[in-house]
């Protein structure tokens, strides 16, 4: 405890013999009146000469604040920075801001009620009043009625104090002493650094923002834009090959892509055709056929192409003996791979549709080399 007096504070038996000490200890102008009651005692407020509580006033303005504030930047960012048409209407449509202006108006106004009251009129944080601590409290919560005179900023005449009250007719009257100052682990003072570290960090964030809307040309991240790379196929003196693009580990297959297996043609001769010759089959080889085989096989793959004769090469006759001898696996591997001035298909054509095109050459060939039984 310190040494200073907080207050002197008298017990009285009756609210009527508090309301009576009242107005004699106020003329005097020890310090400020406080009056300590089990319950509440009609007309004190008046009598301590109490002024109305301003809190309904700062309510309604910080609420008005608050819809002005809503409207306000809904007005800009909706109707000028980035103006949005909904449903036809004019970007400027007041009527739509109502719902955000009355939450924030309502979150304004409830958040000065509470930290009004607390931090401003209750004058929080104040942990541990010192009049909870005074031999009076006890009584005053049963059935005795308290009057305190308090310092106000200045140290307290102790002695007019308790004169001024044993004359109003308090019984007993006791000097209730100044708290000692907060420690460094006090609530009060980790509530202030924890203040002030939030004040700190909403600082520093406007202050960024601000910076950063005023200044644009100047990010406060360039290392994040201007990070050391290299360019597609340039060289770099980082790898032992000089080449800054890396090629595949040996052996890596693409996803979804692999290699086609056999090594030679005559192992390609092996390959069975893994579609079933059906309608469906035959219709999506028809189809790529027209599209990738006909311009240079013909129609009808005897040869004869539907370019005109600025075409130099000569294609395939796929209704000759040798090609209507070849197996599936062959054809197959002459798409895939190419052959003589004919390239490989296999970037145009799936294995599925390369298969399905070997599917319709044998039905080309059929058509145009029948057999006994095709004629019955």
């Amino acid at each position: 405890m310190s040494d200073k007096a907080f207050a002197v504070l008298g017990l009285f038996d009756s609210p009527d013999g508090l309301l009576a000490a009242i107005p004699r200890v106020r003329a005097l102008g020890l310090g400020r009146l406080e009056a300590y009651t089990p319950y509440p005692v009609h007309g004190v407020e008046k009598a301590l000469g109490l002024k109305k509580s301003p809190l309904a006033g700062m309510v309604l303005v910080m609420g008005l604040v608050g819809a002005l504030s809503a409207f306000l930047f809904q007005f800009w960012a909706t109707g000028i920075d980035y103006p949005i048409v909904v449903g036809g209407k004019s970007p400027l449509a007041w009527q739509a801001y109502i719902p955000i202006v009355f939450e924030v108006m309502v979150l304004f106004a409830t958040f000065t009620a509470g930290l009004g009251m607390l931090l401003l009129l209750n004058r929080l944080p104040f942990y541990g009043h010192p009049v909870l601590s005074s031999r009076a409290i006890a009584a005053v919560t049963r059935d005795r009625f308290a009057l305190a005179v308090e310092a106000l900023g200045e140290e307290l005449d102790v002695q007019a104090a308790r004169r001024a009250l044993e004359e109003a007719g308090a019984s007993p009257v006791e000097v209730v002493p100044l708290p000692a100052p907060d420690g460094p682990y006090s609530p009060n003072a980790l509530l202030r650094g924890l203040l002030a570290v939030a004040a700190s960090c909403l600082a520093a964030g406007l202050l960024t923002y601000w910076g950063i809307k005023l200044m644009p040309v100047l990010p406060p991240m360039v290392h994040m834009e201007d990070q050391p790379r290299v360019n597609a196929q340039a060289p770099s003196a980082f790898f032992a090959d000089g080449h800054a693009m890396r090629l595949p580990a040996p052996g890596t297959v693409a996803r979804g892509f692999l290699p086609y297996g056999p090594a030679s043609r005559e192992e390609a001769a092996a390959l069975p055709n893994p579609l079933p010759r059906n309608a469906a089959v035959l219709a999506l080889g028809k189809a790529r056929y027209g599209t990738f085989c006909a311009v240079c096989h013909g129609p009808l793959g005897d040869g004869v192409p539907t370019l005109t004769a600025a075409y130099g090469a000569k294609p395939a006759n796929l209704q000759s003996r040798t090609v209507r001898e070849y197996p599936d696996g062959v054809i197959f591997d002459v798409i895939t791979r190419g052959k003589n001035a004919m390239p490989s298909y296999a970037w145009a054509l799936t294995e599925e549709e390369r298969w399905a095109v070997v599917h319709y050459v044998r039905v080309l060939e059929r058509a145009q080399n029948a057999r006994d039984e095709d004629l019955k």
